[in-house]
Order: C-alpha cells, then structure tokens, then sequence
C-alpha cells in the first residue's frame, strides 16, 4: 500500500514539474527583436548625452530622426530635418544663458518597447561650472529606427 502511495506522489510530482515547464514564458524571436530594440534605444540615448555635454551639435543631431519633436516648456517644437534643427542650435549660447555645463542621465527605465519603438523614461540632472546642481527634470523619450538607424524621434520634458 506505501508502495501505491509512494508512486502516486512521484506521478503527481512529475505531473507538476511538467506543467511548471510548460508554463514557462518561452523566448522567441519577436522577444529577441524588443531586446534588441532596447539595446539600441539605450545606446542612443546615451550618444544623446553624450554628444549634448560635448557641445557637438552635429554629432547631437545625428542621434534623432527626423522629423523630430520637442515638447517643453507649453511649447512643441518640430524639426523638419537635420539642417532646421541645426540651425536652430546654439549650446554656446545655451550654456552662455543658463549656466549649464553638463548633464546627467539620474534615471533611466524602458517602460514600453516593441521591436520598432522604444519608450523610455528618464530623469535627467544639469549642472553648472562648479558641478553644483542647477536643476532635474522628468522626460519622456521615444526612440524609433529609420532607414535601419536609431534615433530619437520624439522628447516631452519638464523642462524649461
């Protein structure tokens, strides 16, 4: 009789183990696109930054894609093409009228992604010669591929 019992608990074991397995999320190649995906919006945003802090407007502007959004400070703003945007930039001048000197990813988390669309959240912090903190905002970015290169099609912040 122990015997019965004894098997019957190790069917029922195997019976559980296999539906665990089953009920793992099995990883496909639409997942593998997301990841890669992400993997590209974060190193765009991080060419942003960086480009950004350099003062480089060209390499700046070859991390968006166009047309390109902004959306801060009650107004949008879209760029129609690299050469508007560029005109239209001037960190000289930025940094000349707001003290800035750098700036700083604080937070940064994907919180929507596809394998043609990243959305990511981020906290960003500026700050002045003297490294003292000016000022944080929150931002919405949304990275986006065309013509086979990522790039950030669209921003909203908080800030001025």
């Amino acid at each position: 009789m122990q015997h019965l019992i004894v098997t019957a608990m190790r069917r029922s074991l195997a019976v559980i183990c296999a539906l665990t397995l089953l009920a793992q999320p099995v990883v496909s190649s639409a997942d593998d696109g997301v990841a890669a995906a992400e993997v590209q919006a974060i190193a765009v945003m991080e060419a942003f930054l960086e480009t950004f802090n350099a003062r480089d407007e060209a390499a700046w502007a070859d991390t968006l894609v166009f047309p390109h959004l902004r959306m801060a400070s009650g107004t949008v703003v879209v760029y129609q093409n690299r050469e508007e945007f560029l005109a239209a930039m001037d960190l000289d001048a930025f940094a000349a009228n707001t003290g800035w000197r750098r700036s700083t990813w604080d937070d940064m988390a994907v919180i929507q992604s596809s394998a043609q669309k990243v959305h990511i959240r981020v906290r960003f912090s500026r700050f002045d010669a003297n490294d003292e903190l000016i000022a944080s905002y929150d931002s919405l970015y949304i990275i986006e591929p065309v013509d086979g290169r990522w790039g950030v099609r669209a921003r909203s912040s908080f800030a001025p």
